[in-house]
């Protein structure tokens, strides 16, 4: 149970009622969707997505006669990265943090800089409802952002390739959907704690974007060097010495979010996919290349979606935490 705020001296508490983080979130998602933040986003996003899907669907059109014979041709729209521009799915782990720090980097400090965060809290309702109402606006504010988005490149990507996708590849595109919500739900956690914790907006944005530039620009840099200087990699190195430094690397590589939710969509976009891991070749197995259901491929990535949910649950938690402790004076 949370106990109600506790007003400073010479303020009376007045009744309160539950509920209250349905107004918080209906005010501050109706703040989100107006703001040019929103817009801006929205269209960067949407602008990286149709070129990455225009790219994709000129190779595929090229080879229609045998493309059109492979199941699921149409989440190669969003898997397909030719002439060095990266994959729908590759640009949304990329970009996709932008839409949890932009709407969460001053969720409460910038309350406090206008100093309307004493007045927030004085109203009659719980002290946590605040802090979760800005977590859902914020929440629902990316959903309805990535909606949009995929919605129009995915239009625009059946337009090109001229065929629609099956009930298969919507499940499938639904499920990424899913993941991708949840991989930007976990910024907003980061951005939202920063703010609680930061006052000012800019060093909470300031300090998102370099964890962001850390993750997804620089972990795998890192993640080389390390792996490097354990298994040394050379001309002279054997198989077993190659294979033992990408997989180090890879481990390290998953110690990010970013990692883990290219492993995750890697195999629900790819239904042929059968591994989240480093694939070797086996010709002696015999075995023939096939599509697995979605109920398999969702089992091969339960761990990487388990640890987003556990990330952003954490965060989250943790800005709940610090919020309630701060004192708020009027």
């Amino acid at each position: 149970m949370t106990a109600p705020l506790e007003l400073g001296a010479g303020v009376e508490a007045g009744p309160r009622f539950r509920g209250g983080w349905l107004i918080v979130a209906r005010k501050e998602l109706a703040d989100h969707v107006q703001s040019i933040r929103f817009l801006v986003l929205v269209i960067l996003l949407a602008l990286a997505g149709l070129a990455a899907v225009h790219s994709a669907s000129g190779p595929i059109r090229s080879a229609a006669d045998s493309a059109s014979q492979t199941p699921s041709i149409f989440l190669y729209l969003f898997t397909l990265s030719p002439d060095r521009v990266p994959a729908f799915h590759e640009f949304l782990g990329i970009l996709g943090p932008l839409l949890g720090i932009g709407f969460g980097f001053d969720a409460v400090n910038g309350e406090r800089a206008q100093r309307t965060l004493a007045r927030l809290v004085s109203q009659p309702i719980h002290r946590d409802e605040i802090i979760n109402g800005k977590f859902v606006a914020g929440l629902t504010a990316i959903a309805l952002a990535l909606a949009a988005v995929m919605a129009i490149v995915g239009g625009y990507g059946a337009l090109r390739l001229g065929v629609g996708p099956t009930w298969g590849d919507v499940a499938r595109v639904i499920a990424f959907y899913l993941v991708a919500v949840a991989y930007i739900a976990l910024w907003l956690a980061l951005a939202i704690l920063l703010s609680v914790v930061s006052n000012r907006a800019a060093t909470a944005a300031l300090t998102a974007i370099a964890v962001w530039l850390l993750f997804t620009l620089f972990g795998g840099l890192i993640a080389g060097i390390v792996a490097d200087a354990v298994h040394k990699v050379d001309a002279s190195a054997s198989s077993e010495a190659v294979l033992a430094n990408a997989r180090l690397a890879l481990t390290l590589r998953r110690l990010g979010p970013d990692q883990l939710y290219r492993d995750a969509t890697g195999v629900l976009l790819n239904p042929s996919r059968q591994s989240t891991g480093i694939l070797v070749n086996d010709t002696a197995s015999g075995a023939l290349p096939s599509n697995l259901p979605l109920a398999d491929s969702l089992s091969l990535a339960w761990w990487q979606l388990v640890a987003i949910v556990g990330g952003a649950v954490a965060l989250f938690a943790g800005a709940y935490i610090a919020f309630m402790r701060q004192e708020v004076r009027a």
